[in-house]
């Protein structure tokens, strides 16, 4: 026995019982077969007679005898048939082989492993379907959610673009507000400074009045050699001059600030003989610091003080100044 050929065998199907005998019946009744063909299809020959007839003419026309009657030929006898040989009966068919119940099992096995595979390949495809569903469902709702980003993005740039737009108009009106009021602040500086040009020329139209005056009378004038006024002879200001530089004086005091009670500052300002302020100076402080600075600045801004009553401005006079007065 050859060992080297048997490995491969050892998952063949095992020989089914009576298989010899069946191969020897099928070669007997395949030879029977043939025969009874070939019987039935034997060759039959039969005689066949071919008839002519002449005639014969001569120069005179004649009329022909009579032929003579030969009897008639006997008929052939007919042929017999042959009789075919009846046909053997056909052997009968081998007995089915007894089943093997390893084989029933393994079949068994190997139908079962074929519905798992088929559930599995069903169950596969099942849950392919249900992903590419589940990707298409995720796609279609990146695809709007994109949509709504795209329409949110929109929204917000046109109100970012209107807003912008509207602080572009407010700017543009702000600045045309702006310049509007700057022209008109110029117009009344300009008009302010075309009414202190004219109150400097009429001042000093008047002060050369005053000199061509004070050179008449300067022969009975009383003042020593360094006096600076400009009347005949030195007298004090009129009871109500005072007020009325404290008046001029107060419009232009500036103090943001709140004031406890109503502390009193007194002011020394010397003054030329025009009325222009030379010189001011804190004689008796308010005690809040704020107050005194707020009346000196303002002093400094009124520049020049009026005349009094008589004509003159008192060379050096002291001012007092409330807050709440």
């Amino acid at each position: 026995m050859n060992t080297k050929a048997t490995p491969h065998l050892e998952f063949a199907p095992p020989a089914q019982p009576g298989a010899g005998r069946a191969w020897v019946l099928a070669g007997v009744a395949h030879a029977l077969l043939f025969l009874a063909l070939g019987l039935a299809t034997a060759w039959k020959t039969q005689p066949q007679t071919v008839q002519a007839e002449a005639e014969l003419w001569s120069a005179v026309p004649a009329a022909a005898a009579p032929r003579l009657q030969e009897p008639p030929p006997e008929p052939e006898p007919e042929p017999v048939p042959e009789t075919q040989p009846t046909p053997p009966a056909k052997p009968a068919p081998p007995p089915p082989p007894a089943p093997d119940p390893a084989l029933e099992a393994r079949d068994a096995q190997i139908a079962l492993e074929k519905k798992k595979q088929q559930e599995k390949k069903k169950e596969a495809e099942k849950a392919e379907k249900l992903k590419a569903e589940k990707e298409k469902a995720a796609k279609e709702k990146e695809k709007e959610k994109a949509k709504a980003d795209k329409a949110k993005a929109e929204k917000e740039k046109a109100e970012t673009k209107r807003k912008e737009l509207e602080k572009e108009k407010l700017a543009k009106e702000k600045k045309a507000q702006e310049e509007k009021e700057r022209d008109k602040k110029k117009a009344a500086e300009k008009a302010k400074a075309d009414k202190a040009e004219k109150a400097d020329a009429a001042r000093a139209d008047a002060m050369r009045q005053e000199n061509l005056k004070r050179m008449q009378g300067m022969a009975g004038a009383s003042g020593g050699e360094n006096a600076t006024g400009t009347a005949l002879k030195s007298s004090g200001p009129s009871a109500s001059y005072a007020g009325r530089l404290v008046g001029r004086i107060k419009p232009n005091i500036t103090y943001p600030g709140d004031v406890v009670g109503n502390p009193r500052a007194e002011v020394e300002v010397k003054v030329g003989a025009d009325g222009t302020i030379q010189s001011r100076r804190i004689v008796q402080s308010s005690g809040n610091k704020a107050w005194d600075d707020a009346v000196l600045r303002a002093i400094d801004k009124t520049e020049v003080f009026p005349k009094d009553s008589d004509g003159r401005v008192p060379p050096v006079i002291v001012l007092g100044f409330r807050p709440l007065d």
